[in-house]
């Protein structure tokens, strides 16, 4: 019979709704009933591509004795880490302060009134490597609570109240400096492996906010160093196992192995890393021209357009790593992974032999049973490009055949909104004006499903019904900047509107008296402790996504309320920037702009027009674009800005000087920055 979670909008949560466990959704009435019924809550927090959640559920979860157990002794709360953000990060940081690590699935203990005393991850069924099993844990905590419950308060209290004494405020520490900026490019210098290209460390994640800051640190500052290790990541990730080199799209991260050979990808795709990847392939091209950077970039946007897109215009949030093999099991990796003989199969004995020796494929196998990921093994030498186009074109249909991974249809307001300011940008940049009706559909859904009469945002939505959790910093920060990349591209300043909207509540009810921003609203549900994170992790921090649509929309508009918010919000960066540059990357970026102006830029034309395309093509960190005829009072940008002897002409200002109007793109081009084509 189907537990409470069968009405839940989280493919996670329903993934559960058949668990003999009693679960209960993270609400009011749980508690309650901890309370009444004198037993300790149980949360357990993951999310539907997290591999290691769906094992700890299978093994524990779907366990009738377990469930017993856990039904009788405890009220167990299952979340949807994706869903309810600011509830994994105040229990994360108890779980990491605790145990010096996380991670998914994260199992806490706490008491009927939210306070945690207990923590782990993953939890095996028997005991080993050290860790106690899911059964000792269990009864471990209810015996300390029947018996030993003053030590167990005590505890609790403590971890409490150190969370609640952990606010931020920076400030005091003054809005970032050149110095700030070479000082973290410093600091990354050393944490790079010259010889590999990625930063150092046995699991890699794709650093895309990092780059972003590289990026733009070279188009300010000329710093060639900064290019070079742009464009170092960028040809380390690419033709690695990190990146689907049949389908386009990235997975989540990959392994070093300790026996060496390739890296080892985790396989499963999240919306977030691949816009935010697409994005930084689409700006190095904008930077150098480059001609993977461009395949890289489209192949990505195709990738999201083709596999997460919903039938609601809206982009679902991740696909599974599992999937089933041949032989009927859910393992990791059997959608992506070949074999010689598999190979053969699709491409006939000659394409096979050179598609295996161009992806890496080997008769023992690089991964598991004898399979091998796939990888350009061959870089640096010259291959048939329209060769290997044909066999990626042959492999991706065969490939279509498989039992394909489980997808998360949830659709989250905060990665939509990376997801449409990519998909805008790429498809302004390389002509796909379907990628920008993509993004426009997805910007749609958002105003029409999770903008409320008073722009507040939901977090989600599943087949266009919504979740029922407000959003957070993060979703006003990621939308805004989605909003603002739109209509820099469309030049529909509806957009812009939108985008106030946003930032406004960001300014009523997510901002701090010392310009310290919070996760959520002063106004949302009461935790016990309100989240505060400003470091950048797979996403830009809701701290530093704020700043920068904040700092975008005062250019825009003049707002001297919207900058000076951007200018407090910053200090974090001047804070964090020179000590931990890799966890702090969009922050710096946004520093980059800030430094910059940022540029305004006035296209009085055509939308889509040379001139148009010129100026959303010009390198200058965080310039903001408004094109469109003068007449309109869209874009305060435009106004009182005319064609020069009917000609369109460009308007190029900053910090409250501007240039003179020209009509040359050429002239445009350079005071932005050249386009790759004027390289």
């Amino acid at each position: 019979m189907p537990n409470r979670l069968a009405q839940a909008t989280s493919p996670y949560l329903l993934q559960h709704a058949d668990n003999p466990v009693d679960w209960w959704p993270w609400e009011t009435d749980a508690f309650e009933e901890a309370r009444r019924r004198d037993v300790p809550v149980f949360l357990s927090v993951g999310y539907s591509a997290c591999h290691w959640c769906h094992v700890m559920a299978h093994e524990s979860f779907e366990d009738d004795d377990a469930a017993a157990y856990m039904n009788e002794h405890f009220v167990s709360v299952k979340v949807d880490r994706e869903e309810r953000p600011d509830v994994d990060a105040v229990y994360m940081e108890a779980v990491q302060a605790a145990t010096g690590q996380g991670g998914w699935p994260m199992s806490v203990f706490m008491t009927p009134d939210g306070e945690p005393f207990y923590f782990g991850t993953y939890f095996p069924p028997e005991a080993r490597h050290g860790m106690p099993s899911f059964r000792q844990v269990l009864e471990g905590v209810h015996n300390a609570w029947t018996s030993r419950r003053d030590e167990v308060g005590e505890v609790a209290g403590k971890i409490t109240r150190d969370l609640v004494g952990r606010e931020l405020s920076t400030g005091d520490a003054g809005m970032p400096t050149e110095e700030t900026q070479a000082l973290a490019l410093l600091q990354l210098t050393r944490d790079i492996d010259p010889a590999s290209g990625w930063f150092k460390g046995d699991t890699k994640f794709p650093p895309s906010m990092v780059i972003e800051f590289l990026l733009r640190h070279h188009a300010r500052a000329g710093s060639v160093a900064a290019l070079e290790m742009a464009e170092g990541l960028c040809g380390a990730m690419a033709p690695s196992s990190l990146y689907d080199q049949v389908g386009g799209g990235f997975h989540r991260y990959v392994l070093t192995p300790r026996a060496g050979g390739p890296l080892t990808p985790h396989f499963e795709k999240m919306l977030y890393d691949n816009a935010l990847l697409c994005r930084v392939y689409a700006h190095l091209w904008r930077s150098t021209g480059s001609e993977l950077a461009r395949r890289v970039a489209l192949e990505t946007a195709d990738f999201m357009v083709r596999e997460l897109r919903t039938p609601e215009g809206g982009f679902a949030s991740a696909l599974d790593a599992d999937s089933e093999d041949g032989a009927g099991r859910h393992v990791e990796g059997a959608y992506y992974v070949w074999t010689p003989e598999q190979l053969r199969e699709v491409l006939g004995d000659q394409d096979a032999a050179f598609a295996a020796e161009h992806f890496g494929v080997t008769q023992e196998g690089t991964f598991e049973e004898g399979a091998s990921v796939l990888r350009l093994a061959r870089t640096g030498t010259v291959v048939d490009a329209d060769r290997a186009a044909d066999v990626r074109a042959k492999l991706l249909a065969a490939r279509e055949l498989r039992p394909r991974p489980g997808r998360d249809d949830k659709v989250v307001a905060a990665w939509n909104g990376l997801a449409i300011a990519a998909l805008a940008e790429t498809g302004a940049y390389f002509d796909r004006p379907d990628l920008i009706e993509r993004a426009t559909e997805a910007a749609d859904l958002l105003v029409r499903v999770h903008m409320g009469d008073v722009a507040r945002l939901t977090r989600t939505s599943k087949d266009g019904r919504t979740g029922g959790h407000a959003g957070v910093l993060e979703d006003y920060g990621d939308v805004a900047e989605g909003f603002l990349a739109l209509a820099a591209v469309t030049g529909e300043g509806a957009w812009l509107e939108f985008a106030g909207f946003l930032l406004d509540i960001v300014l009523q009810h997510f901002t701090g008296e010392g310009g310290q921003l919070y996760d959520t609203a002063d106004d949302a549900e009461k935790l016990i402790r309100r989240p505060q994170d400003p470091t950048d992790s797979a996403t830009p921090a809701g701290w530093t996504a704020a700043a920068g649509a904040l700092l975008s929309y005062a250019a825009y508009t003049g707002s001297e309320a919207h900058r000076t918010a951007a200018e407090g919000a910053l200090g974090v960066v001047k804070a964090l920037g020179p000590r931990v540059p890799r966890f702090i990357g969009w922050g710096l970026a946004v520093a980059e702009a800030l430094l910059d102006g940022p540029r305004e830029v006035a296209v009085a034309g055509p939308v889509g027009g040379e001139l148009h395309r010129t100026a959303l093509l010009g390198r200058a960190p965080g310039a903001v674009v408004a094109a469109g005829e003068t007449a309109g009072t869209e874009f305060p940008l435009l106004a009182d800005r005319p064609m020069v002897g009917g000609a369109p002409t460009a308007y190029v200002c900053r910090h409250f000087v501007c240039d003179a109007p020209t009509t040359d793109r050429e002239e445009l081009a350079r005071s932005l920055g050249p386009s790759p084509s004027d390289d």
